[in-house]
This record gives structure tokens, C-alpha cells and sequence, in this order.
């Protein structure tokens, strides 16, 4: 079993929590915002999809500076984020990545 570094613990559940914040938001809330004028479900939704988002992105960055990521790998990350299903791809892209130190064992 390999453990995983930080970045990876934090992008992998926001990421996942991202995408379907922002399927619930697309698919649930708007529709029942419009065909059935409530505004509450948009209200909820939007509000924790907007904080998930926010904390994909600063987790990105980090990402970006921990992995050593190269630009054109950040925006691939940064535009997923804006997709629907983007997020999944996203988080599917970081879990096949190995980092250097979890994929070599430290002999004691």
C-alpha cells in the first residue's frame, strides 16, 4: 500500500466534492430555480460549490509549486475545474501520479 503526500490527501476529496457541487448545482438547483422558482437550493448550492471552488484553486497552486507542475499542466488542472465533469478528470490525472518519494521506499 503506498501512502499519499499532502497535496494529494487535499486535491483528491475537494476535487470529487468540486465536481459534484457543481452537478448538483447545474442540474438541481438551477432547474428548480427556474421551473419551480426557489431560490433557496441555489442559494446552498452556490455558496458550497463557490468555497469548494475556491479551495480547488489554492490547492492547485500548491500543487503546482509542490509537484513542479509545468504551466501548461496548471491550466490542463485550472480549466477541469470549469467543466462539468472536469473535476473528475482532474482528480483521476493526480491519483495516477506517483511522487518520487512515495513511489521509492526509505530503507531504515
Amino acid at each position: 500500500m503506498r501512502t499519499r503526500d499532502l497535496f494529494s490527501r487535499l486535491f483528491i476529496p475537494v476535487s470529487l466534492a468540486e465536481g459534484v457541487s457543481f452537478l448538483l448545482l447545474l442540474f438541481v438547483a438551477v432547474p428548480l430555480q427556474v421551473f419551480g422558482h426557489h431560490q433557496t437550493p441555489v442559494m446552498i448550492f452556490g455558496m458550497l460549490h463557490g468555497l469548494l471552488f475556491v479551495a480547488y484553486l489554492m490547492i492547485a497552486a500548491y500543487g503546482y509549486l509542490q509537484r513542479k507542475w509545468t504551466t501548461r499542466h496548471l491550466v490542463w488542472i485550472l480549466v477541469m475545474a470549469v467543466l462539468p465533469t472536469g473535476a473528475f478528470f482532474a482528480e483521476r490525472d493526480v491519483r495516477a501520479e506517483v511522487p518520487a518519494a512515495v513511489a521509492e521506499p526509505v530503507a531504515a
